[in-house]
């Protein structure tokens, strides 16, 4: 979904940090603003993540860019205990997992203010903008 720039931890090794390109600028630009943005295609009304050029399910190319609700449920999970990556290792345990937005997309994401104890199938959840030393927010999820 985007090109990768580093950044450096105190802590250990780099972390990989998102970088919009063209088609994902608007993605990146809502999460700045605290608004979690889609795609939706114009001629088959297919709501799409990731960001893309063509609609996956009829090809066509007007696509158009709308504000979802930021709600979902999580559709499943992982707790990674070993770290996925040595730069994450202040990050264990890892709460990775895909949430299903009311709108009908999955997206891959991670979770706060739980624990892993917390983490269930079809837990209500909302997004979280997690807004970056360096400009760049990323995407989470919490309760609601």
């Amino acid at each position: 979904m985007t090109d990768t720039a580093r950044t450096t931890s105190p802590a250990g090794p780099e972390k990989p940090r998102p970088h919009a390109i063209d088609v994902t600028r608007p993605f990146w630009e809502g999460l700045a603003d605290e608004r979690l943005r889609l795609q939706r295609c114009d001629d088959c009304e297919t709501w799409i993540y990731y960001p893309r050029r063509r609609c996956p399910s009829c090809l066509s190319d007007h696509l158009t860019w709308h504000d979802t609700s930021g709600r979902g449920t999580i559709y499943t999970y992982t707790v990674a205990r070993q770290p996925t990556h040595p730069a994450f290792a202040d990050e264990v345990p890892q709460l990775l997992g895909v949430v299903e937005l009311e709108e009908g997309p999955r997206l891959t994401t991670t979770f706060v203010d739980l624990g892993p104890e917390d983490l269930v199938v079809g837990l209500a959840v909302e997004a979280v903008y997690d807004h970056g030393p360096d400009g760049i927010t990323l995407l989470r999820f919490r309760p609601q």
